[in-house]
C-alpha cells in the first residue's frame, strides 16, 4: 500500500476562517484517516466488506455525536466542527463516513431533541463510545422520495406496542444494535420508535452485490410482530417533520463529506499529473490537463465557502432546510464530476485500486441520491424561491 500523501487545497485561505479548535479537530481526523482508513481501505472495498475495528477510532475522534453535549458522552462540539470530521472521513471513504453520520445524524440526534431523559442516559453514551451502533429507517421498499407513504405501522396492545413493516438500502443495518424507526400509528401518525436488537421478529438482511458504497453494511430492516416497549417510543415530536429533521443534520455532514472526496481526487489528480510524463513533459504542463485541475480546484473553493457560510448558519439556528438541500445537491455533483474528470487524468490507472478515485466516484453515485435525491433537492429549492410545490 502506497503512502497516504494527501494535501488539503485551500486555495482562498479558509483555514483563516477557523477557530484554533476547529483545526485541531480535523487535523485529528485527518492524521486517523491517514494512519487507519488510507492504508486498508482499498481491500475492504475490494471484498465488500465494513472494517469493524476502526469503530473505536472513530469514537475517538469524536465522530459519533460530535455536537452531543458531554453529559450524554458527546464531545460538545459545535457544527463547523462536525462538518470537518465528516469532510476528513469522506476523504478517506464515503462508506465510512455514511456509518459515522448515520450514528450521529439518524440514531443519536433523534433520541437527544426528541427521547425522554431515561432513552438520552441510556442509549447515547453506549452510541457515543462505539459500543453500540445504530441505524435509521425511513426508506421503504415502495416509498423512497414519499416517505410519507410509509406502510409500517404499530398498534398499541395495552403494554406494548406491535411493530410491523419493513425497510430497505438502510446503511449499518446488518450489525446495528438499536435502530431508529419511523412508522405511523392507528391513526397513521408518523412517530419514532427505538428497536433493539434481539427482538422478537426483528431481523437484518443484509444487501450483497453493490458497485457502490462496498466497504459500508447496508441490509433491510424487516419487523414481524415486533413487540416494542412504550419506553421506546421517541415522545418529543411526531409527523413527518421529526425524521425530516433529522435528515437535514445528515445532509450537512454529506455537504461537508463530499468536498473530502472531491479533494482527495484532485490531490490524487494533481500529484499523478506532475510525476506522469508523456512527449517528453509532465501532462500538468499541457494546457487540457491544467484546465482540468484549474476547474477542480475552483469547484472545491466554492462548495468550501458554500459549507462555512451554511455551518456559521447552522451553529446560529438560522439554516433553512432549503439551504441544506442546496449545498447537499451542489457539493456532491461537484464532487462526482470531479472524481471524473480526475479518472481522465489518469487515464487507464485511474479506474484500478492503486488510486482512490474509482472508489470514490462509484461512492458518490449512491451519495448524491441517498438523503434525497439530486432531483428532489433541486425541486426543494425551486419550492423554496417561487412558493410553489411540485410533490407533496
Amino acid at each position: 500500500m502506497k503512502p497516504d500523501l494527501f494535501e488539503a487545497p485551500d486555495y482562498y485561505q479558509l483555514d483563516d476562517l477557523f477557530t484554533e479548535e476547529h483545526k485541531l479537530v480535523r487535523d485529528a481526523a485527518r492524521q486517523w484517516v491517514k494512519r487507519e482508513v488510507s492504508p486498508i481501505i482499498e481491500d475492504y472495498a475490494q471484498q465488500a466488506k465494513f472494517p469493524k475495528q476502526i469503530v473505536g477510532g472513530l469514537a475517538e475522534i469524536g465522530a459519533f455525536g460530535p455536537y452531543i453535549p458531554e453529559e450524554y458522552g458527546g464531545a460538545g462540539l459545535d457544527q463547523i466542527s462536525y462538518g470537518l470530521i465528516m469532510q476528513e472521513i469522506e476523504r478517506g471513504d464515503s462508506g465510512v463516513r455514511s456509518t459515522a453520520s448515520v450514528q450521529s445524524s439518524l440514531v443519536m440526534y433523534p433520541i437527544w431533541k426528541y427521547g425522554t431523559e431515561e432513552q438520552k442516559q441510556k442509549f447515547l453514551p453506549k452510541l457515543a463510545s462505539g459500543e453500540y451502533l445504530g441505524c435509521f429507517g425511513l426508506t421503504e421498499p415502495n416509498h423512497g422520495s414519499n416517505p410519507a407513504g410509509m406502510e409500517s405501522k404499530f398498534k398499541d396492545m395495552g403494554d406494548h406496542y406491535l411493530l410491523n413493516g419493513a425497510k430497505l438500502w438502510i446503511s449499518n443495518a446488518p450489525f446495528a444494535d438499536v435502530a431508529v424507526i419511523w412508522a405511523k400509528n392507528e391513526e397513521g401518525r408518523i412517530h419514532g420508535l427505538i428497536v433493539e436488537r434481539g427482538m422478537e421478529g426483528f431481523s437484518t438482511p443484509e444487501t450483497h452485490n453493490k458497485w457502490s458504497l462496498r466497504a459500508s453494511a447496508t441490509g433491510e430492516l424487516i419487523f414481524d410482530n415486533v413487540k416494542v416497549p412504550k419506553e421506546n417510543l421517541l415522545p418529543g415530536r411526531s409527523g413527518l417533520g421529526a425524521p425530516l429533521s433529522c435528515l437535514d443534520s445528515a445532509r450537512f455532514g454529506i455537504a461537508w463529506g463530499a468536498i473530502g472526496a472531491a479533494m482527495d481526487c484532485y490531490d490524487t489528480a494533481l500529484r499523478y499529473a506532475q510525476e506522469r510524463e508523456q512527449f517528453g513533459k509532465p501532462i500538468a504542463a499541457t494546457q487540457l490537463q491544467q484546465k482540468k485541475l484549474a476547474e477542480m480546484i475552483t469547484e472545491i473553493t466554492k462548495a468550501q465557502l458554500l459549507a462555512w457560510r451554511l455551518g456559521v448558519l447552522r451553529e446560529e439556528d438560522k439554516a433553512t432546510s432549503a439551504q441544506i438541500s442546496m449545498a447537499k445537491r451542489n457539493n456532491v455533483e461537484m464532487a462526482i464530476n470531479i472524481a471524473r474528470e480526475a479518472r481522465q487524468i489518469l487515464g487507464g490507472m485511474g479506474i484500478t485500486g492503486e488510486y482512490s478515485i474509482m472508489r470514490h466516484m462509484m461512492n458518490l453515485e449512491s451519495v448524491i441520491t441517498y438523503e434525497g435525491t439530486h432531483d428532489i433537492h433541486l425541486l426543494i429549492t425551486g419550492m423554496d424561491i417561487t412558493g410553489h410545490a411540485t410533490f407533496k
